[in-house]
């Protein structure tokens, strides 16, 4: 029985620099670097400050039905994507953690075989995308108030 969803290929960022020479920038980054770093951001997808970031490649003549990317946040947060065609509400895979606001599964509407399928696909998810930052946000900052609220009561 074929695989359904078979290894697909990196996208890799080819500015990018690794801190160890030989390795790839994703799995050496520099100190301080963003989650995903040594994958693109897809600059024509950039909408109202919100960028898709790919992290296996997207273009594809028979048209691609799934694949891996994150999205960027006007001020450079990140969450990571697993995206496939059809259609489905987005749907948490890991909740925010450090660096990240989460990984989530979303829908396209469209097959993507060139980047311009790719940026109708993205503006599509992206009212969505923009709602589920918010929710994480507010999600955040409910964490950091027990957090700090903990921390008072533990040093009294």
């Amino acid at each position: 029985m074929a695989n359904k969803y078979a290894s697909k290929l990196l996208k890799l960022d080819e500015s990018a620099k690794s801190r160890k020479y030989g390795l790839p920038a994703f799995i050496s980054k520099p100190m301080g670097s963003p989650v995903y770093y040594g994958f693109p951001l897809i600059e024509e997808t950039r909408t109202d400050g919100w960028c898709f970031g790919a992290i296996t490649e997207y273009e594809d003549s028979n048209g691609c039905d799934y694949g891996d990317g994150f999205v960027e946040a006007p001020n450079g947060e990140r969450a990571g994507l697993v995206w496939s065609v059809g259609e489905g509400d987005i749907k948490e895979i890991m909740p925010p953690s450090k660096g990240r606001w989460g990984v989530y599964q979303i829908w396209f509407p469209r097959l993507v075989k060139t980047v311009e399928d790719l940026v109708f696909n993205f503006q599509y998810v992206l009212p969505t995308l923009k709602a589920t930052y918010t929710k994480a946000q507010k999600k955040k900052g409910l964490r950091n108030l027990f957090r700090f609220l903990a921390d008072r009561i533990r040093r009294k």
